[in-house]
């Protein structure tokens, strides 16, 4: 199988979200066979939910369309550095491989902070790739967040 990024999806759902006046993060997840299984941007505005990250959002959609707990072999792309509430559920999901594009120092929990994947209780460690499309999706985040100064 070839490998394609599927981050251009990802950052139309972040560019959604931000329409929405979300912090815009998008993330796609795509079954081992390169099906795209769900998509979604932040919501946690709209839903008055702290959870309703985009990657809480996507691996919820991906299980209920699999009827399965464990997204064995799937792949996430992401935005943005998970925080680490969302990496301890791609942890639990088994989630294979995380590509993400921009770091997140303050917030996130993989390279940064809580370096959940790294911890003896995470039961599971994905493969990481940071840096995919990194600019752009810096750019989308710092535009977003200088618009609201």
């Amino acid at each position: 199988m070839v490998f394609t990024s599927h981050m251009e999806l990802a950052l139309k759902e972040a560019r959604l979200a931000a329409d929405r006046g979300e912090v815009p993060v998008g993330a796609v997840l795509v079954s081992p066979h390169g099906d795209v299984l769900a998509s979604a941007g932040n919501r946690t505005r709209e839903l008055n939910d702290p959870s309703a990250h985009a990657e809480m959002l996507v691996v919820r959609a991906a299980c209920a369309a699999l009827g399965a707990e464990r997204l064995i072999g799937c792949d996430l792309y992401v935005t943005l550095e998970p925080c680490a509430m969302c990496a301890g559920v791609i942890a639990a999901a088994r989630v294979a491989r995380v590509y993400y594009g921009a770091s997140d120092p303050k917030s996130g929990g993989t390279a940064h902070g809580a370096r959940v994947f790294s911890h003896a209780q995470s039961h599971h460690t994905p493969e990481v790739y940071d840096g995919i499309d990194a600019k752009t999706c810096e750019a989308l985040l710092t535009e977003f967040f200088a618009a609201r100064r």
